[in-house]
């Protein structure tokens, strides 16, 4: 598999680069946690002016019609600099949504404001008692009039705890709560009256949210696609979503062994580097070729993220995310282990990438779920 960049790519890369560098850090962090803010406004502004949030969307709405390749890109440079930025809610899944089940007009009414920063999106899919499973779904969408009621809960929606619309599951057919039909998408307005969030940081420091809909009146221009049938829309956002996140996670390990491995080059003991001791030699290439064999997946799933081939995407996606949660939390394990007790410790760097990828492993199913969907798939 040919790794290298696009002459273009190459280009987005160094420019996403020296803005993160520029932006982002340890001092940027506790400032964000102090002030308990999602994310930094004028960061995302940026990359809005930079053309990144748009990386995705057609020309047509002021994007650059890249493809799931070009989010692998940005995801990467995200997951190395630790941003706390709404890219994988907001622009992956949200947008996402709106790109492949929404009308002309939903489209041209939000992409554009989506890519110049204006707007923020979340998905709200899972519930409190579904675990992974994207069909059990108890939310109601109950035909009123002219229109629709919500009533249900949402859980750990990320993103969701500042953005501006919410794209919102709820089963308006049917009264089987696990059925793959009568499933529609509404896109909500999170200040919308009857919507209740209840938000808190995650492990990761990122924030999400609980969102409760209490008779919420939406109209019937707010259903996102055909009603009854968006379980396949959901499927194929949740894959393109697990992609980025793959990815992120595979800019924060690469972070982790280059941490490491100048930690062993710096350490000293009995009179020389620790790097030298055969033993940690061994722990360090493993950890090298854990990574290189994640890297390869996640760049197939990534390829695949945007086909229409529902099995094909799966299986590929569901591979780089059970190996990279699998091997990731060892790589973690042993970059904490070789750097001793400085590794634990929250002012040393290490510690925010291993709760960065230790976050990443449970979202969008932990390694159970994606080995026996990729079983059911391959079936």
């Amino acid at each position: 598999m040919n790794f290298n960049y696009s002459e273009d790519q190459n280009i987005f890369v160094n420019s996403l680069e020296k803005l993160l560098n520029d932006r982002c850090g340890p001092e940027a962090r506790s400032t964000l946690l102090e002030q308990d803010l999602d994310y930094d406004r004028a960061l995302w502004q940026s990359c809005a002016e930079m053309g990144f949030l748009g990386l995705t969307f057609p020309e047509e709405y002021g994007g650059f019609n890249g493809s799931s390749i070009d989010a692998m890109v940005a995801s990467i440079e995200f997951g190395k600099n630790l941003a706390y930025l709404p890219f994988i809610s907001s622009i992956i899944l949200g947008a996402g949504a709106l790109r492949i089940a929404g009308d002309d007009k939903q489209k041209q009414d939000l992409l554009p404001g989506i890519a110049d920063g204006k707007l923020t999106l979340a998905v709200a899919f899972t519930e409190p008692d579904s675990r992974f499973d994207l069909s059990d779904i108890a939310t109601s969408g109950n035909s009123d009039g002219d229109g629709y009621r919500l009533n249900g809960r949402k859980a750990v929606v990320f993103g969701g705890a500042e953005a501006d619309l919410l794209i919102v599951s709820a089963r308006t057919s049917g009264e089987d709560l696990c059925s793959f039909d009568g499933i529609s998408l509404f896109i909500v307005d999170g200040d919308t009256q009857g919507v209740e969030k209840t938000p808190y940081r995650m492990l990761n420091g990122q924030k999400a949210a609980d969102i409760s809909f209490n008779n919420v009146k939406v109209s019937r221009d707010q259903l996102l696609g055909a009603p009854d049938c968006a379980y396949t829309v959901i499927e194929h956002v949740v894959d393109l979503g697990t992609a980025a996140i793959c990815a992120e996670t595979l800019g924060a390990l690469e972070k982790i062994n280059e941490l490491t491995l100048e930690y062993l080059k710096q350490r000293h003991q009995f009179g020389r580097s620790i790097g030298s001791f055969q033993v940690l030699q061994h722990h360090m290439v493993d950890m090298l070729i854990e990574y290189e064999h994640a890297r390869s997946l996640v760049y197939e799933a990534c390829m695949k993220a945007d086909s229409d081939n529902a099995a094909e995407r799966g299986r590929a996606v569901s591979a780089a995310k059970a190996f990279i949660a699998e091997k990731g939390r060892i790589i973690c394990q042993k970059a904490m282990q070789m750097h001793g007790g400085i590794g634990i410790t929250q002012e040393y760097e290490l510690s925010e990438y291993v709760k960065r990828v230790t976050m990443a492993e449970f979202a969008f199913g932990d390694v159970d779920h994606h080995l026996i969907r990729f079983a059911d798939l391959d079936d």
